[in-house]
């Protein structure tokens, strides 16, 4: 195993459920942006499952982006892993989907309005934007969910599990429609948006 790779156990977990999710969602062929790809083991995932399908990951983490290339050596519908921060100018894309898999729990509540923008700025009418996480869903969520985010909570204050309808307010304001909802296994949600 190259060095550099970095191993995320739920990422082992969630991608089977996630890949039939985007089976039935992602186009047959175009650029496929992933926001906050980590370890890289999703794009890596991704690619081989969609062929047709062009992945560009990328992180804000030197490492994390070292971990992605790493694992999609000899990948050939995988890009350089990109530096791109969700807060900070986003790289000029043309992209037909945009994929953000656990990112905006971990991060401060100022991610989820920039990704909307960027994400927006990246598609065409009917692109795609799919996130998967954990949701508060009508205020509420279940109990491990709320230790999951006391533990988030202690390492990050700005961090925490974020509620399905203001995520989608933000998103109807960055001009998404509203959210198609999927229930996933280990009480996450697919959540997916189409640009107006």
């Amino acid at each position: 195993m190259t060095a550099a790779r970095r191993e995320a156990p739920a990422a082992a977990r969630n991608r089977d459920p996630i890949t039939e999710v985007l089976r039935a969602i992602l186009p047959a062929q175009g650029l496929v942006l992933e926001i906050a790809s980590g370890s890289g083991e999703h794009a890596r995932h991704f690619a081989a499952k969609f062929p047709g399908l062009t992945f560009q990951p990328s992180d804000p983490d030197a490492g994390a982006r070292a971990s992605i290339d790493a694992w999609a050596e000899g990948i050939p519908n995988i890009r350089p892993a990109l530096e791109l921060d969700v807060l900070a100018p986003w790289p000029a894309l043309r992209a037909q989907a945009v994929l953000c898999i656990n990112m905006i729990h971990i991060a401060p509540w100022e991610a989820t309005p920039a990704l909307m923008a960027g994400a927006a700025a990246c598609l065409e009418p009917g692109g795609l934007l799919y996130l998967y996480g954990p949701f508060r869903v009508g205020g509420a969520m279940v109990e491990s969910n709320h230790q999951f985010e006391a533990w988030l909570q202690a390492r990050d204050p700005r961090f925490g599990v974020r509620a399905l309808e203001d995520v989608a307010a933000e998103a109807a304001r960055a001009g998404f429609g509203p959210p198609a909802v999927t229930d996933m296994p280990a009480n996450n949600l697919s959540v997916l948006f189409r640009r107006g």
